[in-house]
């Protein structure tokens, strides 16, 4: 009997939820994937991706809230957590052309996507991050990702959406019609963390999925 493949490791990632009031009630900024993506092609997303070497340089103007670093399974690594939010503010701006921030400066750094918004003289704050929760891959995937999905309100974004074309059909989503659109079940899971988080932030839990043995585990934590 040939031998199962060893599971690939997940890549460490971030999203952001931007969200807002609109007149339909609460949105959310979402894209369409390519059709020629390697990973989940066609479907509807939030704005995120892999982490980056460069997200540990950069100097947010503000901390994370002092209780998110713990959650994130970063092994207690405050630099490996402000990374990871970094990535998810880096993201948001490369797929959306929004930028999470406030007027500063976050220091010199090669990176185009980091470079330009420092250009533009914005820094981030990850103060205005609230944290909803993380998902890892199946083991039976080919691509894999521990992903780590952050929300913030649009009033802390600034710019209009544009973006680098890797999302298509790029929009504000009213929460209402989310689970109308092609999406991963983790899309609708985070959803439903940010509108608990909205309803009462003190009492918010975040969700943690991930499988064992190719079943579904959901904990909220």
């Amino acid at each position: 009997m040939p031998e199962r493949p060893r599971p690939v490791r997940p890549g460490d990632a971030a999203t952001l939820l931007v969200y807002r009031e609109g007149r339909r009630g609460p949105e959310v900024v979402m894209g369409r994937r390519s059709d020629k993506a390697k990973f989940k092609p066609g479907v509807y997303v939030f704005p995120g991706g892999r982490l980056e070497r460069a997200d540990s340089a950069v100097r947010p103007l503000t901390p994370l809230a002092p209780h998110i670093p713990s959650r994130l399974a970063v092994g207690g690594s405050e630099v490996r957590a402000r990374a990871l939010a970094l990535a998810a503010i880096r993201e948001t701006f490369e797929e959306s052309g929004l930028i999470v921030g406030a007027p500063g400066d976050h220091g010199h750094t090669t990176h185009p996507s980091w470079a330009t918004m420092r250009a533009r003289g914005f820094a981030p704050a990850l103060d205005t991050l609230a944290y909803l929760g993380r998902a890892i891959t199946p083991s039976v995937q080919p691509i894999r990702f521990h992903a780590r999905f952050f929300a913030v309100d649009a009033r802390h974004a600034h710019g209009e959406l544009g973006g680098d074309s890797e999302l298509s059909d790029l929009r504000w989503v009213p929460f209402s019609q989310v689970e109308t659109l092609e999406v991963m079940p983790v899309t609708l899971l985070m959803l439903q963390s940010l509108q608990q988080y909205l309803a009462s932030p003190a009492a918010h839990r975040s969700a943690f999925l991930s499988f064992q043995h190719r079943k579904r585990t959901l904990q909220w934590i």
